[in-house]
């Protein structure tokens, strides 16, 4: 099938520095491409040179004589317009249904009357997708559609997408997104491209294939240079004359391991942990919390322990941000009560980036100003060691902070976040433009991490591969707890955040009765054991059989002639001896608990 959109031989020079290097993007009528890589690979700017937008330095486009194209672009300019569905309808061609913009601005949650200059982020993309999907044109170019989007937008907007007859070719980080929509997938990496006509739930397995082909290739490559330069260094000398040709075949070797493009590092997260929490670390007791008449949070009750991963769903302005400062303490209930944990040291990472001054060098915003070091758990690094694990170059260090892109600054503020020492880290929207493989590292560290998280995204991917437990707002101030990831809660609830739940608040201010139906779930979830329960219920007795074992040898070498052969030893043996005691006594309490309560559920 000829495509209705051809780009190739795309090459284009920033800096001095090629960004693209004979890139391709083809999509034929009904297509439905990703478009993946590497944070600052040139995803966007490859999208607005198939759009028109960009001239690159060269290349070849063409688009089918009367295919029209619709671009979203990450920053949509709203100049010019007075209210946002005049913004929408201007994007309209000639014959294009105008009914057509009014119902999408409605579906989208938007009056149409807004001030474009006023709206937030997330009505600005809003009335941007609007605009690009009113024409139904025969391509959409969408460049992160989902960002500043909540959950029932997101979607609303996979179904919509699925129900268009156009190609689209889609950049997203968005892993759930991009698997539903996509049937090809094309990486651009090192400024050059490669598709597979699979979508991108199969794409990162050929990928890791693709590396670890070229990584042996490079192995081979560098064997054979290895050999080459054994021949000139003893058999050059009595063949020099006929065997120029094969000095310049090595010549040739080492200029092609010099200038081959390897492919980019990856970040090193690793998270400062601080000594252990209590084993409970947040307690809430029948909380409520309004302001005015609109109830956010409404008689709400749950134990978090230490080790807990807790997600946080639920529609834009449902009270995740209002929900998270009542546990934390940083706001104070209307009524009920809170009890936090002993020796918690908090880190938080705010949504908004706002503890960010745009003025601020790079490197001044990891060590503070006036210093060549970060302190990272108590011990310095070098700040440019550091910015190194988050994949920033040294030139980097004197950049402003207002001149990152949205990825940078997102790894800017991981990288401060994770500096600090914390057993509680508090996460509002991590994964705002991370890429993929920086998502794969931040879900490892969570993983490992000892400590508890409280987590705050509309990724239900990530969601699925973090938390333990994922709490959900059902409107009018109820929220509710599931075991499990995202689609755990879906399995158990019957539904998602879909759109229709934003009628959900007016329906239960109106009877008492849908209160009562939409808290009655919370009862199962409650009485069925969490991943983190079933493996620490599995390990709990090796784990004891083990500190008893310890006991039993310290305790032995106590009893003899230690105190008087080394006292230094003794008195160090006597304080493990106590840490190990106190550790039994924790552990075989948490086993208690955990078998009462499987016991409960059994019966």
């Amino acid at each position: 099938m000829a495509p209705l959109l051809h780009l190739r031989d795309v090459a284009l020079t920033f800096g001095g520095h090629p960004l693209l290097e004979g890139a391709e993007i083809a999509v034929s009528a009904g297509e439905r491409v990703c478009l993946v890589g590497r944070n600052g690979s040139g995803k966007s700017t490859l999208l607005k040179i198939a759009a028109g937008i960009v001239e690159p330095d060269s290349a070849e486009r063409f688009l089918q004589p009367g295919a029209t194209v619709r671009y979203l672009p990450q920053e949509p300019d709203f100049s010019g317009y007075k209210t946002s569905l005049a913004y929408v309808e201007a994007g309209l061609g000639p014959g294009d249904d105008p009914y057509r913009a009014r119902y999408l601005v409605e579906e989208l949650g938007l009056t149409g009357e807004e001030d474009p200059a006023s709206m937030s982020g997330g009505e600005s993309r809003r009335a941007a997708l609007a605009r690009v999907l009113a024409p139904e044109p025969d391509i959409l170019l969408l460049d992160e559609p989902t960002n500043h989007l909540d959950l029932p937008v997101i979607e609303w907007l996979e179904q919509e997408l699925k129900s268009l007859r156009s190609a689209m070719v889609l950049i997203s980080h968005d892993r759930r997104f991009l698997t539903s929509l996509s049937r090809a997938t094309i990486w651009l990496d090192r400024g050059v491209t490669r598709r597979i006509e699979r979508g991108f739930g199969e794409f990162e397995a050929w990928r890791d294939e693709v590396l670890a082909q070229e990584e042996l290739d490079r192995h081979k490559l560098d064997r054979k240079i290895a050999r080459e330069e054994d021949w000139l260094r003893y058999g050059v000398s009595a063949r020099r004359t006929r065997n120029q040709r094969r000095l310049g075949e090595l010549h040739s070797l080492r200029d092609q391991r010099r200038t081959a493009r390897h492919a980019v590092g990856s970040v090193r997260l690793e998270a400062s942990e601080a000594q252990a929490s209590g084993k409970l670390v947040i307690e809430a007791i029948n909380v409520s919390k309004s302001y005015g008449d609109k109830p956010i949070v409404r008689d709400f009750s749950i134990r978090v322990a230490r080790g807990d991963c807790i997600g946080i769903v639920g529609p834009n302005g449902a009270g995740k941000t209002t929900l998270i400062n009542l546990l934390t303490g940083a706001l104070a209930p209307d009524s009920g009560k809170i009890k936090l944990g002993a020796s918690l040291e908090m880190v938080t990472l705010d949504q908004r980036r706002e503890s960010l001054d745009p003025a601020t060098p790079l490197g001044d915003a990891l060590t503070g100003g006036g210093s060549d070091q970060v302190m990272v758990g108590g011990t310095p690094r070098h700040v440019i060691s550091y910015m190194k694990d988050f994949l920033f170059q040294p030139i980097q260090r004197g950049t402003a902070v207002g001149a990152l892109s949205g990825g940078e600054r997102g790894r800017l503020m991981l990288a401060r976040a994770l500096a600090k020492p914390s057993n509680l880290l508090v996460l509002d929207e991590p994964t705002n433009d991370l890429d993929i493989e920086t998502l794969d590292l931040l879900q490892e560290l969570l993983a490992d991490y000892a400590g508890t998280v409280l987590l705050v995204s509309h990724d239900r991917d990530f969601l699925d591969r973090v938390v333990s437990s994922t709490l959900i707002s059902d409107g009018d101030g109820i929220w509710t707890e599931f075991a499990g990831g995202y689609s755990d809660m879906l399995a158990q609830r019957g539904r998602g955040v879909g759109a229709k739940a934003r009628a959900i608040p007016a329906k239960a201010a109106a009877s008492s009765k849908p209160q009562k139906a939409a808290a009655s779930p919370a009862a199962a979830p409650k009485r069925k054991l969490s991943f983190n329960e079933q493996h620490a219920l599995k390990t709990l007795p090796q784990q004891i059989d083990k500190l008893q074992a310890e006991a039993g040898k310290l305790n032995t070498a106590l009893a003899g002639d230690l105190y008087t052969r080394d006292p230094k030893l003794f008195a160090k043996a006597t304080t493990r001896l106590d840490e190990v005691t106190r550790e039994i006594a924790e552990a075989e309490e948490r086993w208690l608990e955990l078998e009462m309560l499987r016991e409960e559920i059994g019966a």
